[in-house]
């Protein structure tokens, strides 16, 4: 393949894919047709999840789970995902059915976010697990987010509790539902209960404060996508 014939997307991200087609889903909305990129989106969410998550294990090692969490929130929410969507000019390369073009589709935060994970999920299965995982830590700022967690992030429960208010929502209940491990190493499982969302959410943390906030950050994962 010659450097002309390579894909814009390629030539930004230094490779060439093995299985084109890969990318030429990847970058298909789903009003123009299929295959589109939603199977490619479910599997990216999962490998952008793992990524992330090993990244701030790795760099944040006096965090517990419940701040590593929140961190973890606020960096894969949709709109973090549309500004690295935007950086790649991911928009200007999707196709779209005649309606969703005219309509702004190529603008839309949502579908920005989706695209990006639609990629990752392309690459991981073109060229492997250390090559996405390279191509994610180079797209985010990992020092503003360090920065950010510094300053303090708003908790997840204050934020669910702000969202819900805002939608004119009954707050949600919070219900520890399982207690287990020994008394000096105890792990408490909560569940979450809200309108919001359709099923109910369980987390897990050695505090119930942690596991609270861990169930709010990902009922707030659903609610921002």
């Amino acid at each position: 393949m010659t450097e002309l014939s390579r894909h814009p997307l390629e030539r930004l991200l230094g490779l060439s894919f093995s299985d084109p087609s890969l990318l030429q889903e990847a970058l298909t909305h789903k009003s123009a047709g299929t295959p589109n990129y939603e199977r490619l989106e479910f599997l990216g969410d999962a490998v952008l999840e793992l990524v992330v998550t090993e990244q701030i294990y790795l760099l944040h090692p006096a965090l517990d789970e419940g701040a590593m969490t929140r961190m973890r929130v606020a960096l894969v929410r949709r709109e973090s995902l549309a500004e690295v969507a935007k950086r790649l000019q991911l928009g200007s390369h999707l196709r779209f059915g005649p309606g969703e073009r005219k309509s702004g589709g190529m603008h839309r935060a949502s579908i920005l976010a989706d695209s990006f994970e639609a990629l990752l999920g392309a690459l991981y299965l073109d060229s492997g697990w250390e090559v996405v995982r390279e191509i994610i830590k180079s797209q985010f700022d990992w020092d503003k987010l360090q920065s950010a967690s510094a300053d303090g992030l708003k908790d997840s429960k204050t934020r669910l509790q702000e969202w819900l208010q805002a939608k004119n929502l009954p707050l949600p209940d919070y219900a520890v539902v399982r207690i287990e491990g020994r008394e000096h190493d105890r792990v408490f499982t909560v569940r979450l209960t809200t309108s919001a969302v359709e099923k109910a959410v369980e987390a897990s943390a050695s505090s119930i404060k942690w596991a609270e906030q861990a169930a709010a950050a990902l009922a707030l994962e659903q609610l921002e996508r």
